[in-house]
């Protein structure tokens, strides 16, 4: 991908038009709007649709981190969930994704590409983007959870944890592993010495 085309941005409250266009009427997929991660199981089957829709924008405008936007060509073809993962309550009950140590990390938990996109190295941009983005707010680690289906060939649409082979192109070491499929992979960062807000 000529990198000249790629742009990537965080998501702001003048940018929540590009997310919306991005994740188009379903949410992105099955009226999530990037919520999973941050809502108990119940909390996100109640709100599926909608309320997941207004809770993710309530996010953008409060302008805590939410996620980063990818542009082709100033259309938005991508994106990636950054934030503290202390925000995300699912992870916190999970026995798979369960906390490695005591250590405050961000997490990169959740990636959409538009089809037309897919396949050109969109995933291992965003990753860095979101690990610059992550440094400069303070962050000494980023964590992600991919998939690792070995050799088996994994649908792009069902891919909205990640591969383990972009997450590894991007400089991310595995660090714990409690499933076959599931690992737990972390960037060291080199945090701003003063963190930008928001």
């Amino acid at each position: 991908m000529p990198r000249e085309k790629l742009v990537i941005h965080p998501v702001t409250p003048g940018r929540w038009g590009d997310l919306v266009r991005l994740f188009g009427p379903r949410g992105a997929c099955a009226g999530c709007w990037c919520q999973w991660a941050r809502k108990t199981s119940a909390e996100f089957r109640r709100d599926a649709g909608d309320a997941n829709r207004r809770s993710l924008r309530r996010l953008v405008a409060s302008g805590i981190p939410v996620g980063l936007l990818a542009y082709l060509e100033g259309v938005p073809v991508g994106w990636c969930a950054v934030a503290p993962r202390s925000e995300l309550k699912r992870l916190s009950t999970s026995r798979v994704l369960a906390p490695v140590d005591e250590k405050p990390v961000w997490s990169a938990p959740c990636f959409f590409v538009t089809k037309e996109a897919r396949g050109r190295g969109l995933t291992v941009a965003l990753l860095r983007g979101a690990a610059r983005y992550a440094a400069a707010r303070g962050a000494g680690v980023l964590e992600g959870y991919p998939l690792d289906p070995g050799d088996k060939r994994t649908p792009g649409a069902f891919a909205w944890w990640g591969l383990a082979s972009a997450f590894a192109n991007a400089g991310f070491r595995e660090v714990e592993r409690r499933s076959p499929t599931r690992p737990i992979v972390r960037r060291n960062l080199r945090p701003a010495r003063k963190p930008r807000r928001g």
